[in-house]
């Protein structure tokens, strides 16, 4: 009889400890803050800290946890891959957007990331889901998700597949999507009455504080996301204004939803801006030349011309990327690996190539060494030979009369954890931005995005 009851107590109390133990486990946010910052750098960042109100970035770098050597898992970085990237946790490989714009093999012409025949602008070309998607997915669509930015394609590919709404800035006018239908009223209230304002930062921390005021954010316990893009320009006093509009708002979310309740996520685009680089190469004696990718595919032309009889053997060229006329080559009945391997050893031989990658080469290598051009390269959006420019040298494409200068540098930006009682903590450790995405995820009791296999950073 004693044991009989010495059972008993025991079953009460393992109850009361798990009871206990469920009621210490955090509760998921209410509401996710992801925001992009275009051009940061941790360095300077931390360089002009010391000017830093109390509740702005200083807050964030005391308080929050703090990731100081941020990267992309693949190269090339824009806005428009690093906008997909963050939301999906995955690389161009799988999610499809490799720049804000490549071109299409049909029709040998440009085409936007976010462009589309039907809409005018929609997130078609990105091929898994987002955050967002997967956040409607578990909350059978109450959740509300919005993004924000000054550009379409950040926008958009923020918002992903299913969002309320997108809006972005477009010939100093507030542009949304038919794609997002039926219009959230509030959204479309809102661009009808508010013209943007020439400081692009305070016009989106305003959108973003009137939609938590306005369109029912946080009001259940459903966890909604809002994105939003800032930019920031490499000088003091651009990091003391994001600054200041960092603490706006903060200020202006906290006081209507409780920090222990909303996950603030802060992270860069990744992308860095071109300062003259040609002119401080030259100035300052730094090696540097000049590579032509529309004269490289004339050469390329007159090589293959004399192996395999003379015919237009390059389609087309963009950036840094050779396209073959796989038509014709199945027409001659010549082996594209062959012509492949032939391309990639005449092109090794000249000035200002540092290597030369072919589309069967990224897609069957498992090699570490090349890992971030695989992650960057799509079968369906890129060309059939990727050239890697010498740093330092320009890349010219008279056709389309651009010019970019190389740069394979890493240029390191923070990823911040701030609020939803995540403890303050600084650390040096490397890591990419696919991790955010299922790191946000745990934290909000819901599956990553399906493209995703990173794990969470905790």
């Amino acid at each position: 009889m004693n044991n009989k009851y010495l059972y008993i107590t025991l079953l009460s109390l393992l109850g009361f400890s798990a009871e206990a133990t469920a009621q210490t486990v955090a509760q998921a946010p209410k509401l996710v803050v992801a925001i992009t910052i275009d051009q940061l750098r941790t360095d300077q960042l931390e360089t002009f800290a010391p000017l830093y109100s109390a509740d702005g970035l200083k807050r964030l770098l005391n308080e929050g946890m703090v990731y100081t050597c941020g990267s992309y898992p693949f190269t090339p970085v824009d806005k428009a891959s690093a906008a997909a990237a963050l939301t999906t946790g995955s690389t161009p490989y799988y999610n499809g957007i490799t720049a804000t714009e490549w071109l299409d093999r049909n029709t040998l012409r440009p085409v936007k990331a976010v462009s589309d025949k039907q809409y005018g602008y929609a997130p078609q070309q990105l091929a898994t889901s987002t955050l967002g998607d997967e956040l409607k997915i578990a909350t059978d669509g109450i959740a509300k998700v919005f993004s924000f930015a000054p550009d379409a394609e950040s926008a958009i590919l923020s918002a992903g597949h299913a969002a309320d709404g997108a809006a972005w800035i477009q010939n100093n006018k507030w542009t949304t999507t038919t794609y997002y239908e039926p219009e959230n009223r509030w959204l479309s209230g809102y661009k009808r009455l508010y013209i943007p304002t020439a400081d692009s930062n305070l016009t989106m921390t305003d959108i973003t504080l009137r939609c938590v005021e306005q369109a029912g954010i946080g009001l259940d316990e459903k966890t909604d996301l809002l994105c939003v893009s800032y930019t920031v320009a490499p000088d003091m006093a651009d990091y003391v204004a994001l600054d200041q509009t960092i603490s706006a708002l903060i200020g202006g979310i906290t006081s209507r939803l409780p920090l222990d309740r909303v996950l603030f996520v802060i992270t860069g685009s990744g992308a860095t801006i071109e300062e003259k680089e040609e002119n401080n190469n030259s100035r300052y004696r730094i090696p540097t030349g000049t590579f032509s990718i529309s004269r490289t595919a004339n050469l390329l032309n007159m090589y293959l011309g004399a192996t395999y009889g003379t015919a237009q053997y390059i389609e087309g060229t963009y950036r840094n990327q050779l396209f073959l006329n796989h038509k014709l080559l199945e027409r001659k009945n010549i082996n594209m690996g062959d012509v492949m391997a032939r391309s990639q050893e005449f092109i090794l031989q000249l000035s200002g190539v540092r290597n030369v990658y072919t589309a069967n080469q990224l897609l069957t290598s498992d090699s570490y060494r090349i890992e971030r051009i695989r992650n960057g390269f799509n079968v369906e959006k890129c060309g059939d030979l990727l050239i890697d420019i010498a740093p330092g040298w320009q890349l010219v494409n008279e056709d389309t009369h651009t010019t970019s200068v190389s740069r394979t540098s890493n240029i390191p930006f923070p990823i911040i954890f701030f609020g939803a009682n995540i403890p303050s903590h600084r650390i040096e450790t490397p890591v990419t931005v696919d991790h955010i995405a299922p790191t946000i995820a745990r934290s909000i009791r819901i599956r990553a995005p399906n493209g995703c296999s990173a794990e969470p950073l905790f």
